[in-house]
């Protein structure tokens, strides 16, 4: 099988292959992942959302032994409208826009907020989506300028 040759422009390509570009570091990962987790976390939010919605009956504790004191009706909403903000910035931050990265960390830190006020009523999901919420803002402050680096690399 023949090396793969280095073109101009940083891409890597075996002869007959298509080209494949080359991440900046490896450290792109993570943010891919936050991006996935981000997607999966909105899935989360609205599954908690509907729940909240239709079944109120399914949680540990009355609405008056919350954090905050609101019916399970009204938790619902808030859940589902996080969830449709944690969508959108997770397909934005897979698309390399840096205003998904942004909005990313102020939707994860809004969640984790958001999930510590419901631990009474649903602790093993919100404390799930809590450590979820965490290591969505570490990939997005610490790492988040390489995918838009790899995605926006100009063309030789």
């Amino acid at each position: 099988m023949p090396e793969p040759d280095e073109t101009p422009g940083g891409t890597h390509r075996r002869p007959g292959e298509v080209e494949v570009p080359e991440w900046p570091s490896r450290w792109v990962g993570w943010i891919l992942f936050a991006g996935v987790m981000m997607i999966v976390l909105g899935m989360i939010h609205a599954f908690q959302g509907f729940v909240a919605i239709f079944d109120d009956t399914y949680f540990l504790v009355r609405p008056r032994r919350l954090a905050i004191h609101l019916a399970y009706d009204n938790w619902g909403w808030i859940h589902l409208g996080v969830a449709v903000f944690v969508l959108i910035s997770g397909i934005a931050l897979l698309n390399g826009r840096v205003w998904g990265r942004v909005v990313g960390v102020i939707v994860a830190i809004a969640s984790l907020i958001l999930n510590m006020a419901f631990l009474s009523a649903y602790p093993i999901w919100s404390t799930i989506t809590i450590a979820i919420d965490v290591l969505i803002i570490w990939a997005l402050t610490v790492h988040g300028d390489e995918l838009h680096q790899m995605l926006n690399k100009p063309k030789p």
